[in-house]
């Protein structure tokens, strides 16, 4: 049987990198993408200009400007993204019908049939990289391994426009070097506990039996105890059904009092999570609609780091959101909000902020 062969394809700085190439007066400037709301929005993506300063993904905008003031803030246009996506896509399966979309900017590829004596993955994964700078002008980078986990550590280790390798000559050399942080799935809050128990690498983690490890987080620790000796599922999920989760109400007056509407939409937002929650589902892009007492619809949405299901996290985007689609002086007669981008959930009881990493 052929080993497998996966590439993790990430776009560097996707959302910032479209701004500067669609505007070229931001390149090579810090930009952030994710609103203006300084008091609530959320840093979707920064250029990597912006990141030596400390700004990334998730962050509070607030947070951002007084790491990078002199930062150029920019709107996030989906409806653009959503475009060069689909080029990337189209590229994607010129080479391979196996593809596993994990957002707008990133995907697993199944490469094992392509890969022979004349052109290894490695080959296959610049050529795919090519192809994604000369259809778009975008830089990427890549990870290749047999297994879905360690392409994705390999695609965000040398960022940006790289091409990483991880096999079996290699994997615990690597892995025994990797800050704890950087496993997947090890978001901020068993971070923190691993460090407080001495675990700050992959080597520590490897030396940990798989009984201490289910021990001390449950049914985690086998996953864990696989993680750090490489092992991991290489299964591409290629069929995924598109679903979205979303609640919205329709006012008995036309209404344009803030207060007011916010406490409308963090029940809205509370009804969605509750929804999530019942069917063990989260999501990854947040959407606010709004329909004004002239009947005009408009809408704003944003992709969050990790997919959320609570609702405090939910009404955070939300918040931010609204606050960009709202004008200040139109009434409106309706608002909603969704949750899309929808997979089953991994872990029950976390936020976004146990998440990010």
């Amino acid at each position: 049987m052929m080993e497998k062969r996966i590439i993790h394809i990430d776009m560097d700085a996707f959302y910032a990198q479209v701004e500067q190439h669609d505007n070229p007066e931001l390149r090579g400037k810090p930009v952030i993408v994710g609103g203006r709301s300084f008091n609530r929005g959320v840093v979707a993506t920064a250029s990597y200009e912006a990141r030596k300063f400390g700004v990334h993904s998730a962050m509070p905008t607030k947070t951002a400007h007084k790491l990078c003031p002199d930062g150029i803030f920019v709107h996030p246009r989906f409806e653009r993204y959503k475009e060069i996506s689909a080029q990337i896509r189209e590229i994607f399966l010129s080479y391979t019908e196996l593809i596993e979309p994990l957002s707008l900017d990133e995907a697993y590829l199944d490469i094992t049939e392509l890969v022979n004596r004349e052109t290894s993955s490695r080959e296959i994964a610049l050529s795919i990289q090519s192809d994604i700078f000369e259809k778009t002008g975008l830089t990427s980078s890549s990870g290749i391994s047999y297994n879905k986990y360690l392409a994705k550590i390999a695609s965000g280790m040398n960022k940006p426009k790289a091409t990483t390798v991880i096999d079996y000559n290699n994997v615990l050399e690597i892995l025994h070097v990797l800050p704890i942080g950087k496993f997947p799935g090890v978001g901020k809050v068993t971070e923190e506990k691993m460090l407080g128990m001495g675990i700050k690498t992959g080597k520590d983690l490897y030396y940990l039996s798989k009984n201490d490890l289910i021990l001390k987080f449950g049914k985690r620790g086998e996953s864990l105890y696989n993680k750090a000796r490489g092992i991991g599922t290489n299964e591409l999920t290629v069929q995924r059904e598109r679903k979205s989760v979303g609640k919205e109400t329709t006012f008995n007056y036309d209404r344009n009092d803030d207060a007011e509407i916010l406490a409308v939409l963090e029940e809205l937002s509370k009804k969605v999570s509750t929804r999530l929650d019942d069917r063990q589902l989260a999501g990854r892009v947040v959407t606010v609609k709004i329909k004004t007492g002239g009947f005009e619809a408009h809408s704003r949405q944003m992709m969050t780091m990790d997919p959320i299901f609570k609702s405090e996290d939910i009404y955070h985007y939300a918040y931010s959101l609204y606050h960009e689609v709202k004008e200040q002086d139109v009434p409106i007669r309706l608002i909603g909000v969704t949750v899309s981008g929808i997979e089953e959930r991994l872990y029950r009881n976390m936020t976004i902020y146990d998440f990010i990493m």
